[in-house]
């Protein structure tokens, strides 16, 4: 999710383990993110700084695992613990699992990765393997760890319920804006886009937002994910009418939605319909609190080339130079002035 008109940001979000009477849960991810557990059902909150927004995703309750047996109940002194007599019954894999999610809770991420990936045939196991992996940014070990959680989807989480750890993770798109995951199909696949994006792989990558758009197509993540994918092929006419039909919803509401609007109204332009394209690039334009400077200026950029190609000299002049003024190395706009060097 390295959307191009936002700076890179490394991967390291922060990664605590909370354990209370009722409830342990599990949130790896930077300041500003949360993750509420209450009878009424979880939600992820993750916050944009100092604008009062957020992107937040509500959990439905969990179904059945097609028919798989309900996990069993462990009580809550006995969590992340395993008493004498309960480790002559749990499983090796299992225990290392428990010491894994254990020592991550004391902070010991060295400790916890060699647990969790002596256990990795657990899928749970894999799946907190993966993130620690990701966290270090060694993204080939993340890859197969994730792969191996995604293969066996049924029993992903089963670890987790039977413990009644509440696990939880948050991938930087923005310094401003995380995706929060889960160890579901939408996290681990979210997290394998983030590495295929990462290591250039798009076949890859688009393959997983076209699984993803299957799931919610309405997800604004995703859908940023897609369009941005679909126009490195703006020659495909195909897929950039699937990209108009995809965000004909949008409105510019947060940043996300803006940065939807700009390829938007790129697919647009890519169909040669240039005009509806000022229009979306217009509409984009008209908020501009909370939202990066390049974001901006690429929207403007954008529409300032077709109102040039329109024969609209005189407010393409106008655009470039507000741009110039901002931003004098953005782009090619020196050299349309006639000012570089």
């Amino acid at each position: 999710m390295s959307f191009r008109f936002w700076r890179r940001i490394r991967l390291a979000p922060g990664v605590t383990l909370n354990l209370s009477k009722s409830m342990a849960s599990l949130s790896i991810g930077p300041q500003g993110a949360k993750y509420t557990i209450s009878p009424r059902g979880n939600r992820a909150t993750a916050g944009l700084t100092g604008t009062g927004l957020f992107y937040t995703v509500h959990d439905r309750k969990r179904a059945g695992r097609g028919g798989a047996a309900p996990a069993p109940e462990v009580a809550a002194q006995d969590r992340l613990t395993l008493g004498f007599f309960q480790r002559l019954f749990t499983p090796a894999d299992e225990k290392r699992f428990v010491d894994g999610i254990r020592a991550l809770n004391e902070g010991d991420l060295d400790t916890a990765l060699t647990a969790l990936e002596e256990a990795r045939d657990l899928p749970d196991a894999a799946w907190m393997a993966g993130l620690i992996r990701l966290r270090r940014e060694e993204f080939e070990a993340a890859k197969a760890h994730f792969d191996h959680a995604l293969d066996r989807l049924s029993d992903l989480g089963v670890l987790f319920e039977k413990y009644e750890i509440a696990a939880q993770a948050s991938l930087p798109i923005t310094e401003d804006i995380f995706a929060h995951i889960l160890p579901r199909e939408r996290g681990t696949r979210l997290a394998l886009l983030e590495i295929a994006q990462i290591e250039g792989r798009h076949d890859d990558a688009m393959a997983h937002v076209e699984r993803l758009m299957e799931l919610d197509p309405t997800d604004p993540v995703v859908l940023l994910s897609f369009v941005e994918l679909a126009l490195d092929t703006p020659g495909d006419r195909s897929l950039m009418d699937r990209v108009v039909r995809a965000t004909v919803h949008v409105e510019n509401k947060t940043p996300v939605d803006t940065a939807i609007l700009l390829y938007r109204g790129r697919a647009l332009s890519a169909l040669g319909l240039p005009d509806a394209a000022i229009d979306v690039f217009t509409l984009a334009n008209r908020r501009r609190k909370d939202r990066p400077d390049g974001l901006l200026h690429q929207i403007r950029y954008d529409r300032a080339v077709l109102y040039d190609e329109t024969g609209q000299r005189a407010r393409a002049r106008q655009q470039f130079e507000r741009i110039y003024a901002a931003d004098p190395g953005f782009e090619d706009v020196a050299e349309r002035l006639g000012v570089g060097g």
